[in-house]
């Protein structure tokens, strides 16, 4: 009875305040005895492995439902929540761009990233994002190909709008219990965020960061200016409230295990979680919390502009004011593409360096640098792009007057 006792008291507590204890242990066991922690890697694989397997089917059985199940005239507010990822993704791309010029950096440039082809354009990054549109239902969830599931589960959602009573209540019915099967992995992510520490810390250490520390100064700053500064902004101008509870909340329950996970595709159960404990509509986070984590990129459009315009000052390219603003634009072009590109944002840094004609021998060495930092820039950059899926989705449906005040996070937030 003691034993079923604790488990229910560990199950039942704050699995924010446990992910911190995680995070502590795993910090102190990698100081301690390395050889130790890096042979528990298979916990933090396991974790990300888990909620990568059950992201797909949840998204296509939720986003499903929520369609096939749509009550005539239910707004779903997609419309301005897509514009407040476009906006928020513009803003964070031109911020990275000032924050170079206010601060410029400059690599030492040496050993080219092997073993990766970048795209040669804006037009191949545009056109692998159309084609993931056709692909095979059963590939896109095998695959993780959130546009293509999404394609799917709204084509479906639509065709049994008309079916019969039961044939809708079946399909809630299983986007029920997929999501009690992602609650149930999401309580082990103390274990899996102990496991991915240990692991980084033991096998990565500090001491291969500090020669890039003002790189990632940059980097790290204008993510958290965006986090801390822009994003209230945008959504104090959308719900003309305090916006900082429910930043906070976001960047708390959201952004922690986006930061150790490092996917916003294994953040999505994550997010939908918190979505409903926020109380949101469900026709509105089915579909823009798997969309955001395809196209709400602010990390990603930061990181294209900080990494580039690194490039251009370590090569002395004067940059005017309109060909910044151009990049801006490119970026978040890009950043908005960045998962249909094997590599994500750091394989669209030459495509972005192409700009300023800096050759792709150059611009690949820039990629092996990001890849060196990954272990902080990824983390840092997944933290921002997957919190801030929900913090928009969360101020759109405040600002339309569509959220369930019956959830006591909600009402401590908004």
């Amino acid at each position: 009875m003691q034993k079923t006792s604790l488990l229910q008291r560990i199950m039942s507590g704050s699995i924010v305040l446990q992910i911190v204890i995680g995070m502590i242990a795993g910090i102190v066991l990698a100081t301690a005895a390395p050889e130790a922690a890096k042979s528990l890697t298979f916990l933090g694989t396991l974790f990300v492995k888990a909620l990568k397997a059950v992201a797909p089917l949840l998204v296509f059985v939720l986003v499903a439902s929520a369609i096939a199940n749509k009550k005539q005239g239910v707004s779903t507010n997609m419309r301005p929540v897509l514009t407040l990822y476009l906006v928020g993704t513009f803003l964070a791309a031109l911020t990275g761009v000032l924050a170079s010029f206010l601060f410029p950096t400059q690599l030492v440039l040496a050993t080219a990233a092997t073993g990766t082809t970048p795209p040669s354009g804006i037009g191949q990054v545009l056109n692998s994002l159309v084609f993931q549109i056709v692909d095979n239902p059963i590939n896109a969830i095998a695959t993780g190909n959130y546009i293509g599931i999404l394609t799917w589960a709204v084509a479906l959602g639509m065709s049994l709008h008309h079916a019969s009573e039961g044939t809708r209540t079946l399909l809630a019915e299983v986007a029920e219990g997929v999501s009690r099967i992602v609650q149930v992995v999401i309580r082990f992510a103390p274990v899996g965020v102990f496991g991915l520490v240990a692991e980084s810390v033991a096998t990565t250490g500090f001491s291969s960061l500090l020669g890039y520390s003002k790189l990632l100064l940059v980097l790290v700053g204008a993510m958290l200016f965006i986090a801390l500064v822009v994003n209230p902004l945008i959504v104090f101008f959308t719900i003309r409230r305090n916006p900082f509870p429910l930043v906070l909340t976001c960047l708390r329950e959201s952004g922690v295990t986006a930061f150790f996970t490092r996917s916003s595709a294994a953040n999505i159960p994550v997010n939908m979680n918190l979505c409903k404990k926020l109380g949101l509509h469900e026709d509105t986070y089915a579909v823009s919390i798997p969309l955001g984590a395809t196209i709400n990129m602010a990390g990603a459009a930061i990181t294209i502009s900080v990494l580039s315009l690194a490039a251009v000052h370590t090569l002395n390219i004067h940059v005017d004011m309109p060909t910044a603003l151009l990049l801006s634009v490119l970026s978040t072009v890009a950043a908005c593409g960045a998962s249909g590109v094997a590599g994500g944002s750091l394989l669209l840094i030459p495509m972005a360096c192409s700009l300023f004609g800096i050759s792709n021998d150059i611009a690949m060495q820039v990629v092996a640098v990001g890849f060196i930092i990954g272990v902080v820039q990824d983390s840092a950059e997944t933290a921002l792009n997957s919190s801030t899926d929900v913090l928009f989705t969360a101020a759109a449906c405040i600002a339309a007057g569509d959220v369930d005040p019956a959830p006591e996070l909600a009402q401590e937030t908004v």
